[in-house]
């Protein structure tokens, strides 16, 4: 009895343990590869990449990781952002804008009626 709640018990911990790394690695996931049809490359060296950023409205894109970054914003734009513990919060952006972010893993929505069109600078 004891051994079968031992295995059971190490069972659980192995299965926690896997479901721990596999949401870091999802979490960690660069905005190119997951949403290609949200990013652009435009320039990427060994101390800066430059992303071109044009989201649709109504776009809803999965949880990824940027390093400290610049946004540089074409068009205004309304956002929500998610964190990976659930938090939510909104974000209007006007043309024209121009605001650094440390590191972050967020997903996001666009809520406005536009798409959002942007640069945006990650630093290595």
């Amino acid at each position: 009895m004891i051994k079968n709640l031992t295995n059971l018990v190490m069972g659980v911990l192995v299965v926690a343990m896997m479901l721990v790394v596999v949401m870091k690695t999802a979490i960690a996931q660069d905005a190119v590869k997951v949403a290609p049809e949200s990013y652009k490359v435009l320039l990427e060296n060994d101390r800066v990449r430059v992303l071109e950023y044009r989201i649709k409205p109504g776009t809803k894109d999965a949880m990824h990781s940027h390093p400290a970054y610049i946004v540089y914003a074409f068009t205004p734009g309304k956002f929500k952002f998610t964190l990976p513990d659930g938090k939510t919060f909104d974000r209007e952006v006007n043309a024209n804008e121009v605001f650094f972010n440390e590191a972050e893993t967020h997903a996001y929505e666009n809520l406005g009626s536009t798409e959002a069109h942007g640069l945006l600078i990650e630093l290595k």
